[in-house]
């Protein structure tokens, strides 16, 4: 992805960058409100036009003369983006018209020697390209009036961006249309409540402040990708906002940023789920894990913030406690204790992950299913149901990404769940499926229901349905 060429979005706060960059990548990747500060991090997508493909970078706004400090923060940010971009499109208000913030940012864009694009935002229609005049005092020979909401303008500015981006090689143009990288490389989300540390822990990774790092907890509120290397091997990295229980989400942005990070479970390979190490599971911890659990994903349980807990032999065995008290449902996750601040054990998370995705991908041959079934059934005979006797005929693998199981029987009904954990504690001890769930669906063998269904039916038919028998 970063051999691409780097196009960033820069400007003052709320002056339409999320909105531009949404219209571009083509979808609604980036959250946008009418309020200054929405975007704080960094945000990428991959695009293209016109066949040439580029990497797009939206910006949380560069606010020249501030003292807040999450302004600050998101000026370090854009300036990090200026320094890693190839292009620059710098962006405007209409509306507000040329104002002194807007000159200093084009002062350090030209300083920074990158070829920069201007353009002005919330132009809609002729009646205000009068507005346009004032920006003319940039002493730029060129800049476009666009309207990023209603789409007018944006493709003109991008034909002159893309005339400037060079032509793709011909293999990675057939790559990037079959989609093969994107299947291929694991995509991981860091989930879990706020302030645990799931942006200081991709931080950790990356080796950078990838992520603006606060102790204020919602910091993050975009689901951000990064796309990571570990001896040789890729990862995608998502970190997502703090999922709060639904009781104290608020309207507005923190609504839209919770939505965010639960989709990111649903599109993740393997979830890492943060707790604080000194609070222990809590309620919201149940929960997250159980959603990640309830898609059919990957489960890392990581202790972050271990460098602050002091008898760590004792809180080790007590947490261990309750995960097999509180989150038995998923006892089958690995538990790592970590430190994102000094980085201690962070990167044994890639260990982890490699042998979780290899077992999500794993399918096992229907004969040496089989072998194993009949052995377990053997050794513990299933529950009576109804006074029937509940026969298992067969199991064969059904799919991967969770491991999937379809289990043959007369009465699918009367497969009760103690005997499903009971197979399955098999299955992942016999074939190793480690760190990812298991589904096992009962389904009725056809041809025993048939054969059932006959001799019933035979029975009925003797029968009016007063229940005599029927007279000529």
């Amino acid at each position: 992805m970063m051999q691409k060429p780097v196009i960033a979005i820069v400007g003052r706060p709320n002056v339409g960058k999320s909105t531009l960059f949404n219209r571009i990548v083509g979808r609604y990747l980036a959250i946008v409100e009418d309020m200054p500060g929405v975007t704080r991090d960094r945000n990428y997508a991959d695009c293209q036009w016109e066949g040439k493909q580029f990497l797009l970078v939206d910006t949380g706004g560069f606010e020249p003369e501030t003292v807040d400090p999450m302004y600050l923060k998101m000026r370090e940010q854009t300036t990090l983006a200026v320094e890693e971009a190839d292009y620059i499109i710098f962006l405007m208000d209409g509306q507000d018209g040329l104002l002194p913030a807007d000159l200093e940012v084009a002062q350090r864009l030209r300083a920074s020697g990158k070829t920069v694009f201007y353009a002005v935002n919330k132009v809609d229609g002729e009646r205000h390209e009068e507005m346009l005049t004032d920006f003319f005092r940039l002493g730029v020979e060129r800049f476009h009036s666009l309207s990023a909401k209603h789409g007018s303008g944006f493709s003109d500015l991008l034909d002159e961006v893309a005339a400037l981006l060079p032509e793709p090689p011909a293999e990675s143009a057939g790559t990037a249309a079959e989609g093969a990288p994107e299947r291929s490389v694991p995509r991981i989300a860091i989930i879990g409540r706020p302030n645990v540390g799931k942006s200081s822990f991709v931080n950790s990774l990356l080796g950078e402040d990838r992520m603006i790092v606060s102790p204020v907890s919602g910091t993050t509120r975009d689901a951000i990708d990064s796309l990571y290397t570990y001896y040789g091997k890729q990862y995608l990295l998502v970190d997502t906002a703090g999922i709060r229980s639904r009781g104290r989400i608020s309207q507005g942005v923190e609504k839209y940023s919770v939505m965010r990070a639960m989709k990111s479970v649903g599109r993740c390979d393997v979830a890492l789920v943060l707790l604080d190490a000194s609070e222990g599971i809590t309620e919201q911890d149940e929960r997250i894990v159980g959603l990640a659990h309830e898609e059919g994903k990957g489960i890392i349980i990581i202790l972050n913030k271990w460098d602050l807990v002091e008898d760590k032999e004792q809180a080790y065995k007590k947490f261990m406690d309750d995960v097999r008290l509180r989150l038995k449902f998923a006892d089958y996750a690995p538990v790592l204790t970590i430190s994102a601040v000094t980085r201690q054990r962070v990167t044994k998370v890639f260990d982890e992950i490699d042998r979780i995705v290899e077992s999500r991908n794993r399918h096992i041959p229907t004969a040496e299913l089989n072998r194993l079934f009949e052995r377990i059934t053997a050794h513990h005979e299933p529950p009576i149901y109804r006074g029937k006797r509940v026969k298992y005929y067969y199991v064969t693998q059904a799919g991967v990404r969770p491991p999937t199981f379809a289990l043959f029987v007369n009465y699918p009904a009367g497969v009760h769940f103690s005997y499903t954990r009971y197979i399955e504690n098999h299955l992942r001890e016999a074939f190793d499926f480690y760190g990812t769930p298991l589904r096992i669906r009962a389904r009725q063998r056809r041809a025993e229901q048939t054969a059932e269904e006959r001799t019933e039916g035979a029975k009925k038919k003797k029968r009016t349905p007063s229940g005599r028998k029927k007279t000529r």
